[in-house]
């Protein structure tokens, strides 16, 4: 449940990093209502998320996620350019976050509240 709570809380980063860039100085009401609740919902999701995983593989796997989908969608939407080295180091972005949720962190995990 935890990774679950992390992976949606760093959906959410990117959906507020992206209004944030639309609320054009936080001068635009609806992209800055967006960024305002999102964020602390991502913030709210990744403080749950912590009490469970490591703060170090939760706070890369929530940075990680949220990065990668803003590139991804600034370059789906036109606002930056595609480029085969982007897709490149957007790919080891990815394969990072994988590969920190499949190292066993060494402890037990506990159940879910």
């Amino acid at each position: 449940m935890a990774w679950l709570v992390l992976i949606a809380s760093g959906l959410l980063e990117a959906v507020w990093a992206t209004a944030l860039g639309l609320s054009e100085g936080f001068t635009q009401p609806i992209p800055t209502l967006v960024f305002a609740i999102t964020a602390v919902l991502s913030l709210v999701g990744l403080g749950w998320a912590v009490k469970r995983i490591p703060i170090g593989t939760a706070y890369a796997v929530w940075t990680g996620i949220g990065a990668a989908l803003t590139v991804v969608s600034a370059m789906a939407t036109g606002v930056e350019p595609v480029s085969l080295w982007k897709v490149v180091f957007l790919a080891g972005i990815i394969l990072a976050v994988v590969g920190l949720k499949l190292v066993p962190d060494g402890r037990p995990e506990p159940a879910d509240d």
